[in-house]
């Protein structure tokens, strides 16, 4: 059992944290410079011109810098880049001597008897009723120390944040980080999904007619996936403890380690899903009025037919006044500025409203919060803020974890306040974007956009992404647009479009940070190309590289050891608890895993260099 101290946790917290500026959308296309389809390079408020004054140096030799594109959403691909005639950084991911040394042959051969058996289908697919039969035909006790020689041993750390030291120091020893991540799941049900969160979906507003709602609850919700369903705030206080433990766990242990949190953890899920229908609210009447000036996407908006075609719309708030006050230089906004007018909700209550097709008026666009549902969004925040601050003190970095895109409108904007608060002197929150998503690129961009507005560090984590199989199914079932990209390799490509735009900003002004989240060797050496090119060194910590433990250590202790800053996604918990956890990774990563020839071949012909060379008993030293 965790002690419960929330109370005074919060009261530590400072200084009261309004929820009101937590509600702004997700894409950005087009700066406020100009109101016209495109902004000329170098003009206010585009990408373009020079750079600041505070860009880091350049290698000598290095060729002058293009003028950035002067949309956001568009690309920079190598071509665009800088290019200097600098000699590329190489790790060699071939060497198992030194892949392994952190390993004896126990753990290898465990290795590739784990990752064999999760090669087959159906072992993957009747995972937890097969684990379920075991433990009933070895008894809770030897099941556990069954699992512990196995698929526990191989993924997760250990049951506590002492029991995982060792395994951290070793691991340290050997040039790998860790981002400790206290694993133990809870289900979330049909039922109390349905009974919160059915009027998220509700009555259709402008821009809904094309696609059913997905924020709402449906058949399946939460079936195989990692959510935290709680019914009251004790619950909440007693997970922000637990992320207390973890991040206090991590500071002891490392001097520059990383915490991982979920937000579904720290708030009712029911209330991300209705928090996050606000959003994209919002976010499709933006769109919705650009296409009444004749644009597209979210490109800037004239001040004048704005309000105009408001008041047609029967709106009584003073948009064109609101915006004039506080925008003296041009009489345009974009996306950014629109949701300044939730950032000001108290004075702005008039002007937060959205159309309702179905009814044929504008109804208010937080009709359906009550009182209550935001103090418990104030709660949540409240929480963040704790475990932020917390971080902070213990020279931790917060990992922001992505859920479900049901969810994660609502988790993008809380870590996204989170930044705005703790990340202006160093980064300490970071954000997590799948790149499997459709909308990766955007969502990048746009908060690229918003912490060179606000003067803040941008950190990110960069995925593929963990809920493919469940989200596709949820759409055919649901009836709304696939959210995923339509294969793997299109993912590559977003991964990459992502990566290349936050190197880039790196180089531009040195405050952003990235962690390469990654277990594929080609985005790797992409990632060590595009540094080598643009003059970043391991050195000047901005850019991370992360994998699974018990996944591609050929690929993070031939970093660790080469200087790179690399880190070993560490979770822990009771064998009991932590099996939901190991049977979702089992489903996720199913084509990975199964794909793990390479690494299964270094497992060999390392154990066979030891059998021939006499160190088949070889215990790492360190």
């Amino acid at each position: 059992m965790f002690t419960l101290r929330a109370g005074s946790s919060l009261a530590r917290a400072g200084a009261d944290l309004r929820w009101k500026r937590c509600l702004p959308s997700r894409r950005l296309r087009s700066t406020a410079g100009s109101c016209s389809a495109t902004t000329p390079p170098g003009s206010d408020g585009s990408l373009g011109g020079p750079l600041n004054a505070s860009a880091r140096p350049r290698p000598p030799g290095e060729p002058g810098e293009p003028a950035e594109p002067a949309e956001l959403g568009a690309a920079r691909g190598p071509s665009d880049a800088f290019t200097p005639p600098v000699n590329a950084l190489s790790v060699d991911f071939e060497e198992t001597q030194e892949a392994f040394k952190s390993k004896d042959s126990l753990e290898l051969l465990r290795s590739l008897v784990v990752f064999k058996l999760c090669s087959y289908d159906f072992l993957v697919d009747k995972n937890k009723e097969i684990m379920d039969l075991s433990k009933k035909i070895l008894g809770p006790k030897a099941f556990d120390q069954f699992m512990k020689m196995t698929f526990y041993g191989q993924f997760v750390a250990g049951e506590d944040h002492r029991a995982i030291k060792p395994l951290i120091q070793k691991n340290q020893a050997f040039g790998v980080g860790a981002v400790l991540d206290y694993s133990v799941e809870e289900d979330i049900s049909q039922k109390g999904a349905e009974g919160s969160c059915g009027s998220a979906a509700g009555e259709k507003l402008v821009g809904e007619g094309h696609e059913k709602e997905k924020h709402g609850a449906h058949k399946g919700f939460g079936d195989g996936v990692r959510v935290y369903f709680h019914s009251d705030e004790a619950k909440c206080d007693q997970h922000m403890e637990t992320f207390r433990k973890c991040i206090e766990a991590s500071g002891k242990s490392s001097m520059d380690g990383f915490s991982a949190i979920k937000a579904t953890a720290l708030g009712r899920p029911q209330l991300l899903l209705q928090f996050s229908e606000v959003l994209m609210k919002w976010q499709r009447f933006f769109s919705f009025l650009a296409s009444s000036q004749g644009k597209g996407g979210m490109q800037a908006l004239e001040l004048t037919q704005l309000q105009e075609f408001l008041i047609k719309l029967g709106a009584k708030g003073d948009y064109d006044g609101w915006f004039s006050r506080k925008r003296d230089s041009t009489r345009c906004i974009d996306i950014l500025d629109w949701n300044s007018l939730i950032d000001d909700r108290a004075q702005t209550s008039d002007l937060l409203v959205v159309p309702n097709v179905e009814r044929g008026e504008l109804e208010p666009l937080l009709e359906k919060f009550t009182a209550e549902e935001e103090n418990q969004l104030k709660r949540m925040i409240e929480r963040l803020d704790v475990l932020a601050k917390l971080a902070s003190e213990n020279g931790v970095r917060l990992m922001v974890d992505a859920e479900q895109t049901y969810f994660q409108p609502a988790i993008n904007r809380l870590a996204l306040e989170m930044q705005r608060i703790h990340n202006r002197e160093k980064p300490v929150i970071f954000n997590t974007y799948q790149c499997y998503l459709k909308e990766a690129f955007d969502n990048v961009t746009m908060d690229i956009e918003l912490s060179r507005r606000e003067d803040w560090h941008f950190a990110a984590k960069l995925v593929r992404g963990a809920y493919m199989y469940q989200e596709r199914e949820r759409a055919e079932e649901a009836g709304y647009e696939d959210p995923i990209n339509p294969d793997y390799e299109s993912t590559n490509r977003m991964y990459h479009r992502c990566l290349d735009y936050v190197l880039d900003e790196i180089a531009r002004n040195g405050s952003s940070n990235v962690m390469v989240a990654s277990h594929n060797e080609d985005t790797v050496k992409h990632t060590l190309r595009r540094m080598s090119e643009l003059g970043l060194f391991p050195t000047e910590n901005k850019v991370y590289f992360g994998q699974l433990l018990g996944m591609c250590d050929q690929i993070s202790f031939p970093l660790g050891q080469a200087g790179f800053p690399v880190y070993k996604y560490v979770p822990y918990g009771p064998v009991s608890e932590v099996m939901p956890y190991l049977s979702r990774r089992a489903q996720e990563n199913r084509g990975f895993i199964k794909g793990v020839l390479k690494e299964r071949e270094l497992l060999w012909k390392e154990l066979k260099r030891r059998l021939t060379s006499g160190e088949i008993l070889h215990r790492p030293v360190y």
